[in-house]
């Protein structure tokens, strides 16, 4: 599970991001990473029986991202990210293609997986399957349990335009707009806090499962 301790970091940290109050309090960042660390450990031990390609040696500091910010481009010069994320794939968190993450953040936590920020080919190739296999998207997608887990597909990043080689009346042209093709589910700090936290993560990466099949065979 997530410990209190972990999540009162972040909530401090976002109170006070700044290197003088990171570095007074480095050690609460490193009890919080390896509390992190342990839980990835678990749901890592689990996923791999779930999705043969995640192999069950991957290592969790390879799938928990920094806490430190880019801020090279950034308006927003704070360092430090208040958050963990980890991301699970073949490779960990620099994975190309379909993934799992995992978002910690006290009252803003959430799960979700799929294709996020494609590269060109990835994206033609995924907007490709879904115009050739309809009925294997939508078989995904329109699941009973899928939708009652996420809902629908996210739909922040769109085309306002239609893709170039779709027709406007194309049936699932809103889907083809689409730049991103996630799926993700709010978690409460409970869910994370409870005893059986890594279940709950899990139950989740079982519903993203098969869109995170069906993507993969797109951008094979």
């Amino acid at each position: 599970m997530i410990k209190s301790k972990t999540f009162d970091f972040l909530s401090h940290l976002a109170a006070n991001n700044n290197r003088t109050w990171f570095n007074a309090h480095k050690e609460s960042h490193d009890v919080a990473r390896d509390n992190v660390m342990e839980f990835t450990l678990a749901i890592i031990a689990k996923m791999c029986k779930i999705d043969s390609t995640i192999p069950p040696e991957l290592d969790p500091k390879h799938c928990i991202m920094r806490i430190y910010r880019d801020i090279r481009f950034s308006k927003d010069k704070t360092p430090y990210k208040t958050n963990f994320g980890i991301g699970i794939s073949p490779t960990g968190k620099n994975f190309y293609g379909p993934g799992y993450y995992l978002h910690i953040q006290p009252e803003q936590s959430f799960l979700a997986g799929g294709c996020w920020m494609p590269e060109p080919t990835q994206l033609k190739a995924i907007r490709q399957e879904i115009d050739y296999n309809s009925l294997g998207f939508h078989k995904v997608i329109d699941s009973g349990s899928f939708k009652n887990y996420f809902g629908s597909l996210d739909t922040q990043e769109k085309l306002k335009t239609v893709p170039k080689g779709y027709d406007k009346d194309h049936p699932d042209i809103n889907y083809l707009k689409l730049k991103n093709f996630t799926a993700s589910h709010f978690l409460l700090k409970s869910d994370l806090q409870n005893a059986n936290a890594v279940e709950k993560v899990i139950e989740g990466f079982v519903e993203l499962y098969p869109f995170i099949a069906f993507l993969r065979n797109a951008v094979a």
